[in-house]
């Protein structure tokens, strides 16, 4: 799969399609996907704005997103998902990419993220991108309603 065009911004209307998109790539990981609602909320909050991967077509069809936000020259990346057809093809480390740009041109000079420490494609991947660990939140996500799973609190410099 080959993209022909970039990384582009979020539109409102996108909403709706990035919440099934979110919610169908954190079901495996026992987490509930957010909803178009918290999705726009978030995109267009303080300091917010989210990227989107498309592949072309008509119409085209979203691989996946970067949900982050910029507040006091730090970003954070709230939640990044890739279709279940598009991984292992690119587009998490072009959505990387991107949100790194994003980010530098908002001022944020540091990058940070939380990851579970179950999600073993992730840490990789964050890990390849020079990502380091500087912290843990015990806890952090619900699994399935039923476990607790440790959270690696993630930077890296811009």
């Amino acid at each position: 799969m080959t993209l022909d065009r970039p990384v582009r911004p979020f539109r409102r209307i996108d909403a709706a399609g990035l919440a099934r998109l979110h919610g169908t790539a954190m079901a495996p990981l026992g987490q509930r996907g957010w909803t178009e609602g918290e999705i726009a909320s978030l995109a267009q909050g303080p300091g917010g704005f989210s990227l989107v991967a498309e592949a072309p077509g008509t119409p085209p069809s979203m691989l996946g997103f970067v949900l982050a936000r910029v507040i006091a020259g730090e970003a954070e990346i709230l939640t990044i998902a890739v279709a279940s057809a598009a991984r292992r093809r690119g587009v998490a480390s072009m959505l990387l990419e991107a949100v790194v740009a994003e980010a530098r041109s908002r001022g944020a000079i540091r990058l940070l993220l939380e990851v579970s420490v179950e999600n073993a494609p992730a840490l990789a991947l964050y890990e390849r991108t020079g990502f380091a660990a500087v912290g843990i939140r015990h806890g952090y996500y619900n699994v399935d309603g039923v476990r607790r799973v440790d959270a690696l609190v993630l930077a890296r410099g811009l």
